[in-house]
């Protein structure tokens, strides 16, 4: 899968996605990077890549032409048969994991449009971009980090990536639930002992443990994800036993 940023801060990008997961990816060529700077396609010898915007207000907006020609030529760049443009805006729909995998299965070049200042002029987001995606509801001085973001939840999901591919299965919300909680050694501290349980060597009984904390952490947590997933009659019954459990 190859991966394209357009960006006024084209080396941030490329160096921070050189660290971790991503970084041993790209070394693999399971996946590759490439970063575009708006400023190379402009034709003025200050290389503007903004203008006031018209109407009045604060801020500067980041112009069509710069954007359009380095989307052009990162496009032109792969020969790649499914092709997304995806602008990181705060007025995106929400990043979620369902999403991320949507793009694993479908896409094979994803170009993240990074936008920065006031935004990007909105003929550039109807004409060239197929979707606008967001992190949350905040806003932050770029688009930048939400790039990386997305390059690096994508990159984990991708086959040999990781040294043990059930890790990415067992994130949380791969299934709709957050991830049940982990121990390691030493078995006892002060501050608590590793569950009986997970010593005990019972494959079967560890699974329904796991699967009970990840039911309960959720309920407890981020009881909205519930409202959106279909529970069995065995994952309602471990939810039920991890209430009276905690009450």
């Amino acid at each position: 899968m190859h991966f394209d940023v357009i960006s006024l801060f084209p080396e941030m990008v490329m160096q921070a996605a050189s660290y971790g997961v991503t970084g041993k990816a790209i070394e693999k060529k399971i996946v590759s990077l490439s970063a575009w700077n708006p400023r190379d396609y402009t034709t003025d010898k200050h290389r503007t890549v903004d203008a006031k915007p018209y109407g009045g207000g604060p801020g500067m907006v980041m112009k069509y032409q710069p954007l359009a020609d380095a989307v052009k030529n990162a496009k032109s760049s792969q020969d790649c048969k499914n092709k997304k443009v995806v602008y990181l805006s705060p007025q995106g729909k929400v990043i979620n994991q369902h999403l991320l995998s949507t793009i694993k299965h479908d896409t094979d070049q994803l170009i993240l449009i990074a936008g920065r200042y006031e935004g990007v002029d909105e003929r550039f987001i109807e004409t060239i971009c197929d979707e606008e995606w967001s992190l949350g509801d905040y806003v932050i001085s770029g688009g930048e980090l939400g790039a990386l973001i997305v390059i690096d939840a994508v990159t984990r999901l991708l086959p040999d990536v990781l040294g043990d591919e059930d890790s990415a299965k067992q994130d949380s919300y791969s299934d709709g639930l957050l991830e049940f909680p982990h121990y390691t050694r030493p078995e006892k501290l002060d501050q608590g002992n590793v569950p009986e349980i997970l010593l005990s060597g019972n494959h079967a009984k560890i699974e329904r443990w796991r699967t009970k904390q990840a039911l309960g952490r959720t309920w407890k947590k981020r009881s909205d994800l519930l409202e959106h997933k279909k529970l069995t009659a065995i994952e309602h019954g471990l939810l039920e036993e991890f209430k009276l459990e905690v009450q």
